[in-house]
């Protein structure tokens, strides 16, 4: 797969004599958008002979893998995008503990007795303090229906 295009680079007038080895410098840059990672660089070399001027050759070679690092400092998007999701799993981590052992400690609840918070007596008489108020008079209603 094709990722960039290092665009050509020409060397006019360059004559190497035949049986001879000559290197050319070659500047190159990745684009800035280009995800860090190794890759594979292969280059093609378009040349032509002088007996031959309109029948350009072509050769294909494989230089080896090369590391593209991401440039800047020391933080970047995705190092703090990491630090924060190790930092909410620990924190869910935590909290899925502490429920555990809340769980595990926690005591059965014991039924406390019944205990009476107020006294009620069917014995009107008791009620002295409300003759005569719509309570007995609802009252002896109540007990007429029966």
């Amino acid at each position: 797969m094709l990722v960039q295009n290092l665009t050509a680079q020409t060397f006019n007038n360059a004559t190497v004599s035949s049986s001879v080895q000559a290197t050319f410098a070659y500047m190159f840059a990745v684009s800035k958008y280009l995800q860090p990672g190794t890759f594979d660089l292969v280059g093609t070399i378009v040349y032509e002979i002088d007996q031959y001027p309109y029948h350009p050759y072509q050769n294909t070679f494989y230089n080896g893998t090369i590391e593209v690092v991401e440039a800047g400092g020391f933080v970047s998007v995705e190092s703090v995008f990491l630090v924060t999701l190790g930092i909410a799993l620990l924190v869910l981590l935590g909290l899925w503990l502490h429920g555990q052992f809340q769980r595990i400690t926690k005591k059965t609840k014991k039924v406390a007795p019944k205990v009476e918070v107020g006294t009620r007596t069917a014995d009107a008489s008791m009620d002295e303090w409300l003759q005569g108020t719509a309570y007995t008079q609802s009252a002896s209603k109540s007990k007429k229906k029966k």
